[in-house]
């Protein structure tokens, strides 16, 4: 049985999954009426005067000494690697290419975590965790077509995979001090100097002729992906077992895949029910393996 405290931690984990499920499609339908620097940079703005509002208002207390160290780490990872990466790698590739970042993240984070957090799951977790990315890559690689030969976006997704992972594992962990909506707030605070800085830059031939849903997508991008969504992932990663609360995310390149089927018309066979259906049941097999203390005999 799960305990109730980590069945808290894994409904939190998964309501931010939902959130993010949205990204990569709207990320894929903005780029093609902005520049990425511009929505990879812009979104971090828009999220950024949110949470300066929100920490202002509720008189949140600053963080301390080495606190602010380690929101820098959380900032690089996920409010500028990320998603600069994955914008200007989705210039090039489908939204369906783009969710296999979303199928190793899980394994990143977890590794990140171990590393970071010292914590210790047992061997038939790291099984299923090896299993369910298997099968997510698979699936995904399956239903985009493939890589191909390697080019220049694939390196840009594996290097949004490393940030990703490191600002989760770090996050994960510096929630449990600040909370969880506070880190994310504070991560995008220490960020906004340099992102306002790209986000002019990227004006310099002007505002951006988009339509009135690629704008939405924007929006949602700055006030849902870099955002709200984190108030919750961020909270079930505070609660965890972060490691096991990481794995939620195996399902993720699943929801990805049928908002790009459904709001893009990218093209979605048999392979989505049958690899949708391994990767979930993968992710809820390792969320039910309990971590436990090592052996001290």
């Amino acid at each position: 049985m799960v305990s109730t405290r980590t069945s808290t931690g894994i409904w939190w984990g998964l309501l931010g999954v939902v959130a993010f499920s949205f990204t990569v499609p709207l990320t894929r339908v903005a780029v093609e009426g902005m520049s990425p620097l511009f929505i990879g940079a812009g979104r971090a703005v828009v999220a950024a005067v949110l949470a300066a509002l929100a920490l202002a208002l509720t008189r949140q207390r600053f963080p301390q000494g080495v606190q602010w160290f380690r929101l820098a780490v959380v900032a690089g990872g996920i409010v500028a690697g990320f998603p600069l990466l994955t914008t200007f790698a989705l210039t090039s590739t489908s939204a369906s290419h783009g969710a296999v970042v979303i199928a190793l993240l899980p394994a990143a984070t977890a590794m990140a975590a171990v590393i970071r957090g010292r914590e210790r799951p047992r061997p038939l977790f790291w099984v299923l965790t090896v299993i369910g990315v298997m099968a997510a890559l698979v699936f995904a690689l399956v239903q985009s077509g493939g890589f191909g030969s390697l080019h220049w976006a694939d390196l840009l997704l594996l290097g949004a995979v490393l940030a990703a992972a490191i600002g989760y594992a770090e996050g994960g962990l510096l929630a449990r001090e600040l909370g969880a909506w506070q880190t994310i707030s504070w991560a995008l605070v220490v960020a906004s100097p340099v992102m306002i800085l790209l986000t002019v830059f990227s004006l310099g031939s002007g505002i951006p002729s988009a339509t009135p849903v690629q704008w939405w997508c924007f929006a949602y991008l700055g006030v849902v992906s870099m955002f709200l969504g984190f108030f919750a992932w961020y909270r079930g990663l505070a609660i965890g077992p972060m490691a096991q609360v990481s794995q939620i995310q195996l399902v993720q390149p699943v929801m990805s895949i049928a908002w790009a089927g459904l709001l893009l018309g990218e093209s979605m066979t048999w392979t989505t029910v049958v690899g949708g259906l391994a990767v979930v049941l993968c992710a809820g097999a390792a969320v039910r393996v309990r971590l436990i203390p090592p052996s001290t005999s």
